[in-house]
């Protein structure tokens, strides 16, 4: 579903990825973790076909991401970090759009609508304008906008972002599902608990390079850690938050 061979970017002279390769298998789940700075996002944006790679090749359903771009953008979703919707929409037009886009037949394209407005408790404030709605209501419109066309591949960025506890755990639920089907999910957080209870495999960047590949579990016994987070610590060569948070005690006491 998503490969990629030897992929880098540059920004000016700095290389923000180096020589990336992986690959997600249909029904996959995969994490993608790093540091700011690490890539993260520069990936996230050749594969969607945002930005070209300066070398290296990437697919996505099967389709070249630089020579079939629109090809790749019909069978993805994507939810990025932050997005604007156009809030002088109500829900249903803005899902209505995003079906025209996507050049979906009207009856069924409707019919999706009122299915994803449902699915996600927004049934009832369908007719509501977006610039009405709160940050969690918004979100939930942005994934429902990403999942209209059924797609094969999905892209999500901090995708629980504004989310209560109760919807948070529907969409999780959502990408479970979504995979069961034989999907492939691109999942890119910063909240490690959350990857590693959804994830069924995670890789994780730093500079550009990928530098662990496997299961929550294995990646922390390689890395000799008790937990992803401490393996995620040790092998990015971050601070710990210990360490981190009491400088900043004692800055504060000063």
């Amino acid at each position: 579903m998503i490969e990629t061979e030897g992929l880098g970017r540059y920004y000016g002279s700095h290389l923000a990825l180096q020589g990336l390769t992986l690959r997600v298998a249909p029904g996959e789940i995969l994490g993608f973790l790093g540091p700011n700075g690490a890539g993260k996002s520069t990936t996230v944006k050749i594969l969607t076909g945002m930005i070209k790679p300066d070398y290296g090749r990437a697919r996505v359903a099967g389709y070249d991401v630089v020579e079939q771009p629109i090809e790749v953008k019909r069978r993805i979703g994507y939810v990025p970090e932050s997005a604007a919707l156009y809030e002088s929409l109500t829900a249903r037009e803005y899902l209505d759009v995003i079906a025209s886009l996507y050049h979906l037949p009207r009856d069924p394209a409707l019919q999706r609508i009122d299915e994803l407005l449902d699915r996600f408790e927004l049934s009832g404030s369908r007719d509501q304008r977006l610039s009405e709605f709160s940050k969690g209501m918004k979100q939930k419109v942005l994934i429902a906008s990403a999942l209209m066309h059924r797609p094969e591949v999905l892209f999500l960025d901090e995708p629980l972002t504004g989310l209560d506890a109760n919807a948070a755990l529907v969409v999780k639920e959502l990408i479970r599902g979504l995979a069961a089907q034989g999907r492939a999910i691109f999942f890119c957080s910063h909240v490690l608990e959350v990857v590693e209870r959804v994830c069924t495999r995670i890789v994780i960047i730093n500079r550009g390079r990928a530098i662990a590949d496997g299961t929550a579990r294995a990646i922390a016994e390689a890395a000799g850690a008790s937990t992803l987070e401490n393996a995620f610590v040790a092998l990015t060569g971050s601070r710990s938050a210990a360490e981190t948070s009491h400088d900043l005690l004692q800055a504060l006491e000063r």
